[in-house]
């Protein structure tokens, strides 16, 4: 009975020496990074000018030339995340009391052209439909983070790219110091 063991045993380590087994062989599981959000380079363009066309106390619509580029756009984004920064939207002719009066957000709208500016402050029939047509937003504040500040280009309606990462760490940890 011992070496019908044996036997049995011996057979099993020939077979799987020799590879013969009846389950295939498991494949390693792919192995995922966590990678980090990538975030669009910031713009080497300059911002186009514009003008301020409403403001209210959580909002400032601001209107740039209607030829404006993307690039350009992404730019006045970013100036106006300098100018949080900085405490210096007065140098862009926007009223810094404005910004610091937030309770607890200013959104900043672009719009390319006038012609859908209204759009939030029209009553009835909306100039250019029913949908949002800004450019792009510039975001200062939050329910959690007075500080907190978001970009965002929005190619259309369902269609936009954050340029930075909003909740980094500010004051040289946030990606864009690297740009």
């Amino acid at each position: 009975m011992l070496s019908r063991r044996l036997t049995v045993s011996a057979i099993g380590v020939v077979f799987a020496a020799t590879g013969c087994k009846s389950a295939p062989t498991p494949s390693a599981a792919p192995v995922h990074q966590l990678e980090a959000p990538l975030y669009p380079a910031r713009p080497s363009v300059a911002a186009p000018e514009f003008k301020v066309f409403h403001h209210d106390a959580s909002s400032i619509t601001l209107v740039t030339k209607e030829t404006a580029t993307d690039a350009e756009v992404e730019s006045l984004i970013w100036e106006l995340h300098d100018a949080a920064r900085a405490h210096s939207f007065d140098k862009l002719k926007i009223e810094q009391k404005w910004v610091d009066a937030r309770d607890p957000i200013m959104w900043l709208h672009i719009y390319r052209g006038s012609k859908c500016a209204s759009e939030k402050y029209a009553g009835g029939t909306l100039p250019c439909g029913g949908s949002y047509h800004a450019a792009g937003d510039y975001t200062l504040g939050g329910f959690t983070n007075r500080d907190r500040d978001d970009g965002v280009f929005l190619q259309s309606e369902d269609r936009q790219t954050q340029l930075w990462n909003p909740d980094a760490q500010s004051e040289g940890k946030k990606q864009e110091a690297t740009r």
